[in-house]
């Protein structure tokens, strides 16, 4: 890995590959890919890992598709900046591993060999073709409500009271789901996104986000052209879940008249004043 990371593993011990997790962890911070966070003491005292958490990405490592320490982030308000499913990378590896909880040694060795590749990595190019305002770094304001910690950007994104969003940079506005929109929905499974060239009005229907619990109609906040469309999102619906403000946008359009619909819109500080409505009014 070319970057350091704080590494957070699940804690799963009724799986084979939950030890496998926390093995894959440590390793990689033993070879010097970043700072080993524990998910027991972060669940406990969030404050002991402070500085980790703040000064560097965040990795994800879960067991298998309960996805514990993904869940563990999302309910402290951390940003995932990676994430590793341990039974998807055997599955991809072709590994045979046994069913132990004690990691034997196929499961050793499949750790080694997945724990080489991860630090061999080289860096990955900056998406070609992106208006750099998408790729600015994002500042939030934040409430709390219960357990619950939601997220709105402080500048740049604008939201229509249907919880959607848009980014603007240039001529163009990215469009996406706001985090509470996200959290209501709970675990995201699929989202199809409108296909290029489709034209777009104003609060018109921009796409489909669908969870176990319900399904989403995305209203666009803006009107225009469909230029590009999330392929991310095509393999890894979750990413909704993870980055609902970046690396889960949906849809990106060549924006058709914003100066005039943006009378409509609210930006993030009004929006943070409509949501403590909503989740005082739903409890959550």
């Amino acid at each position: 890995m070319a970057e350091k990371y704080a590494i957070l593993p699940c804690n799963g011990l009724d799986k084979p590959v939950g030890p496998l997790s926390r093995e894959v962890a440590m390793e990689l911070a033993a070879g010097g890919g970043g700072a080993l966070i524990c998910p027991v003491l972060l669940h406990r005292s969030p404050g002991v890992y402070a500085k980790p958490t703040k000064e560097l990405p965040l990795f994800v490592i879960d067991g298998c598709a309960t996805r514990c320490a993904s869940h563990l982030a999302a309910e402290l308000g951390l940003k995932v900046a990676r994430k590793l499913q341990i039974a998807e990378a055997v599955k991809a590896d072709g590994a045979t591993i046994e069913e132990s909880l004690v990691p034997g040694p196929e499961a050793l060795a499949f750790c080694r060999r997945l724990v080489e590749s991860l630090l061999a990595e080289k860096p990955v190019p900056a998406e070609t073709g992106a208006a750099s305002g998408f790729s600015a770094p994002v500042d939030y304001l934040t409430i709390t409500h219960d357990k619950f910690v939601f997220r709105v950007p402080r500048e740049g994104y604008y939201f229509n009271e249907n919880d959607c969003w848009v980014r603007v940079a240039g001529g163009r506005g990215r469009i996406g789901i706001s985090d509470y929109m996200q959290r209501y929905l709970s675990d995201i499974v699929f989202c199809e996104p409108p296909p290029v060239g489709t034209k777009i009005d104003q609060f018109g229907e921009a796409g489909v986000v669908e969870s176990n619990k319900a399904s989403f109609d995305v209203l666009s906040p803006v009107s225009g052209t469909v230029v590009a469309a999330n392929a991310g999102l095509k393999g890894k619906p979750e990413l909704l879940n993870e980055d609902p403000y970046e690396r889960g946008w949906l849809a990106e359009l060549e924006l058709k008249d914003f100066a005039e619909e943006r009378k409509l819109l609210l930006d993030g500080a009004q929006y943070l004043e409509l949501l403590k409505k909503k989740v005082a009014e739903s409890g959550k």
